[in-house]
């Protein structure tokens, strides 16, 4: 995205670029500015992984009399720039987005690097992962720690998300006119740092074809065909499931030691989904999970009249799956009035449960020896013998 804006700076598509630098008193806290030069737009480059107020700086775009303007944003603050676009007064627009799976408020962020990192204080920004794990890039621009997504403590990290994420349904950035991401590409290995990794792309109108155009007349763009294997269903089901039992304190995560997180994030890196069935797995369970906390709090009518059409095919694909989940936190309670009543008429199970430590090893022998079998009568079938 840094590459794209620059470019349109030089060809003078446009006067400026509204991105995100860092607080120079915070590095970790967002701060939209307006950018008119390529040295301001690289100033911006990196993930922000907090709530930023983009679009306070677009009364400061049309008092300095701004015309051709590009906006880099995630869903909601796209959907907002595009509410209030018939009233600006500019002669072009362009929209590049990227996507967004939840973000929070400054003090949130503090949280999460707290529990996830062993260095929290020397991580710059972070990134979700084909290889199922949070790539944490440290400070000094060369380290980046790798946790794996079971690894996290899912109970204590519920606050960290801003409420306005758990109604949003716009994980795709659906009125960008250019969507840039990593969740739909294969993983390219531990080696290539999430820097110099293969990102996709989206070209959703006119605008953003002119947009594409201009930077492969560059030549410096390296394009290769979308990728998709693997099936996703049962990974969302079990996600969801799993995630939304934290989420009503039904029960509490059990974060598997690294090493165990690390042998099964290799194994589901090599048999899950792969590419673009990555990203949608990443679709699918934000859908699942928000029109339930929606439901809840909102009711069915006002969901579904928040929820864009797109959602709702997704909804009625797991209908299965959500469908007995729908009463669960009902009521207006709270999730932990919930919670210990349903543990009171014994639903919780929080005792019977293989712990997720343990659940791993057994997954990861089960995988293991599956695939040791498959290999033996390969080569029986094909040499007569077994190795």
């Amino acid at each position: 995205i840094t590459t794209v804006a620059c470019e349109m700076l030089r060809q003078g598509k446009v006067e400026a670029v509204v991105c995100v630098q860092s607080d120079p008193e915070d590095e970790l806290s967002p701060m939209p500015v307006i950018a008119t030069t390529e040295a301001e737009v690289v100033a911006a480059r990196g993930v922000k992984p907090s709530l930023s107020p983009n679009l306070e700086v677009m009364q400061e775009v049309e008092a300095r009399g701004i015309k051709r303007l590009l906006f880099i944003g995630v869903g909601c603050q796209v959907q907002a720039l595009r509410s209030i676009e018939k009233y600006l007064t500019l002669d072009k627009l362009y929209v590049i987005g990227t996507n967004c799976t939840d973000n929070g408020p400054r003090e949130g962020l503090e949280t999460f690097l707290r529990e996830s990192s062993e260095n929290p204080d020397q991580v710059k920004h972070y990134e979700f992962m084909q290889d199922y794990r949070v790539h944490l890039m440290y400070k000094d621009g060369q380290t980046c720690e790798k946790v794996p997504y079971f690894c996290l403590p899912a109970d204590r990290l519920t606050e960290v998300i801003a409420p306005s994420c758990y109604s949003c349904f716009d994980y795709v950035n659906a009125l960008a006119d250019v969507v840039v991401g990593y969740m739909g590409v294969p993983f390219e290995g531990p080696d290539v740092p999430m820097t110099k990794h293969f990102q996709y792309v989206t070209v959703r109108n006119e605008t953003g074809r002119e947009i594409w155009d201009m930077l492969r007349g560059t030549g410096r763009l390296v394009e290769e065909a979308t990728t998709r294997s693997g099936q996703r269903e049962a990974f969302v089901g079990q996600t969801l499931e799993t995630d939304d039992d934290v989420q009503l304190g039904l029960k509490k995560s059990n974060p598997l030691p690294r090493w165990v997180g690390n042998i099964l994030a290799d194994l589901l890196e090599k048999v899950g989904p792969k590419g673009l069935e990555f990203a949608a797995y990443s679709i699918d369970y934000h859908v699942l999970r928000n029109f339930l906390l929606t439901y809840r709090k909102l009711g069915k009518e006002r969901t579904f009249r928040h929820m864009p059409s797109s959602a709702k095919k997704i909804v009625e694909q797991y209908w299965d799956v959500v469908e007995p989940r729908l009463t669960l936190g009902a009521g207006g309670s709270t999730k932990t009035e919930w919670g210990e009543g349903l543990k009171k008429n014994g639903v919780s199970g929080e005792a019977k449960d293989i712990p997720g430590w343990a659940f791993a090893i057994i997954f990861a022998v089960f995988l293991s020896g599956a695939l040791y079998l498959s290999v033996q009568v390969s080569s029986f079938l094909i040499y007569g013998k077994f190795n």
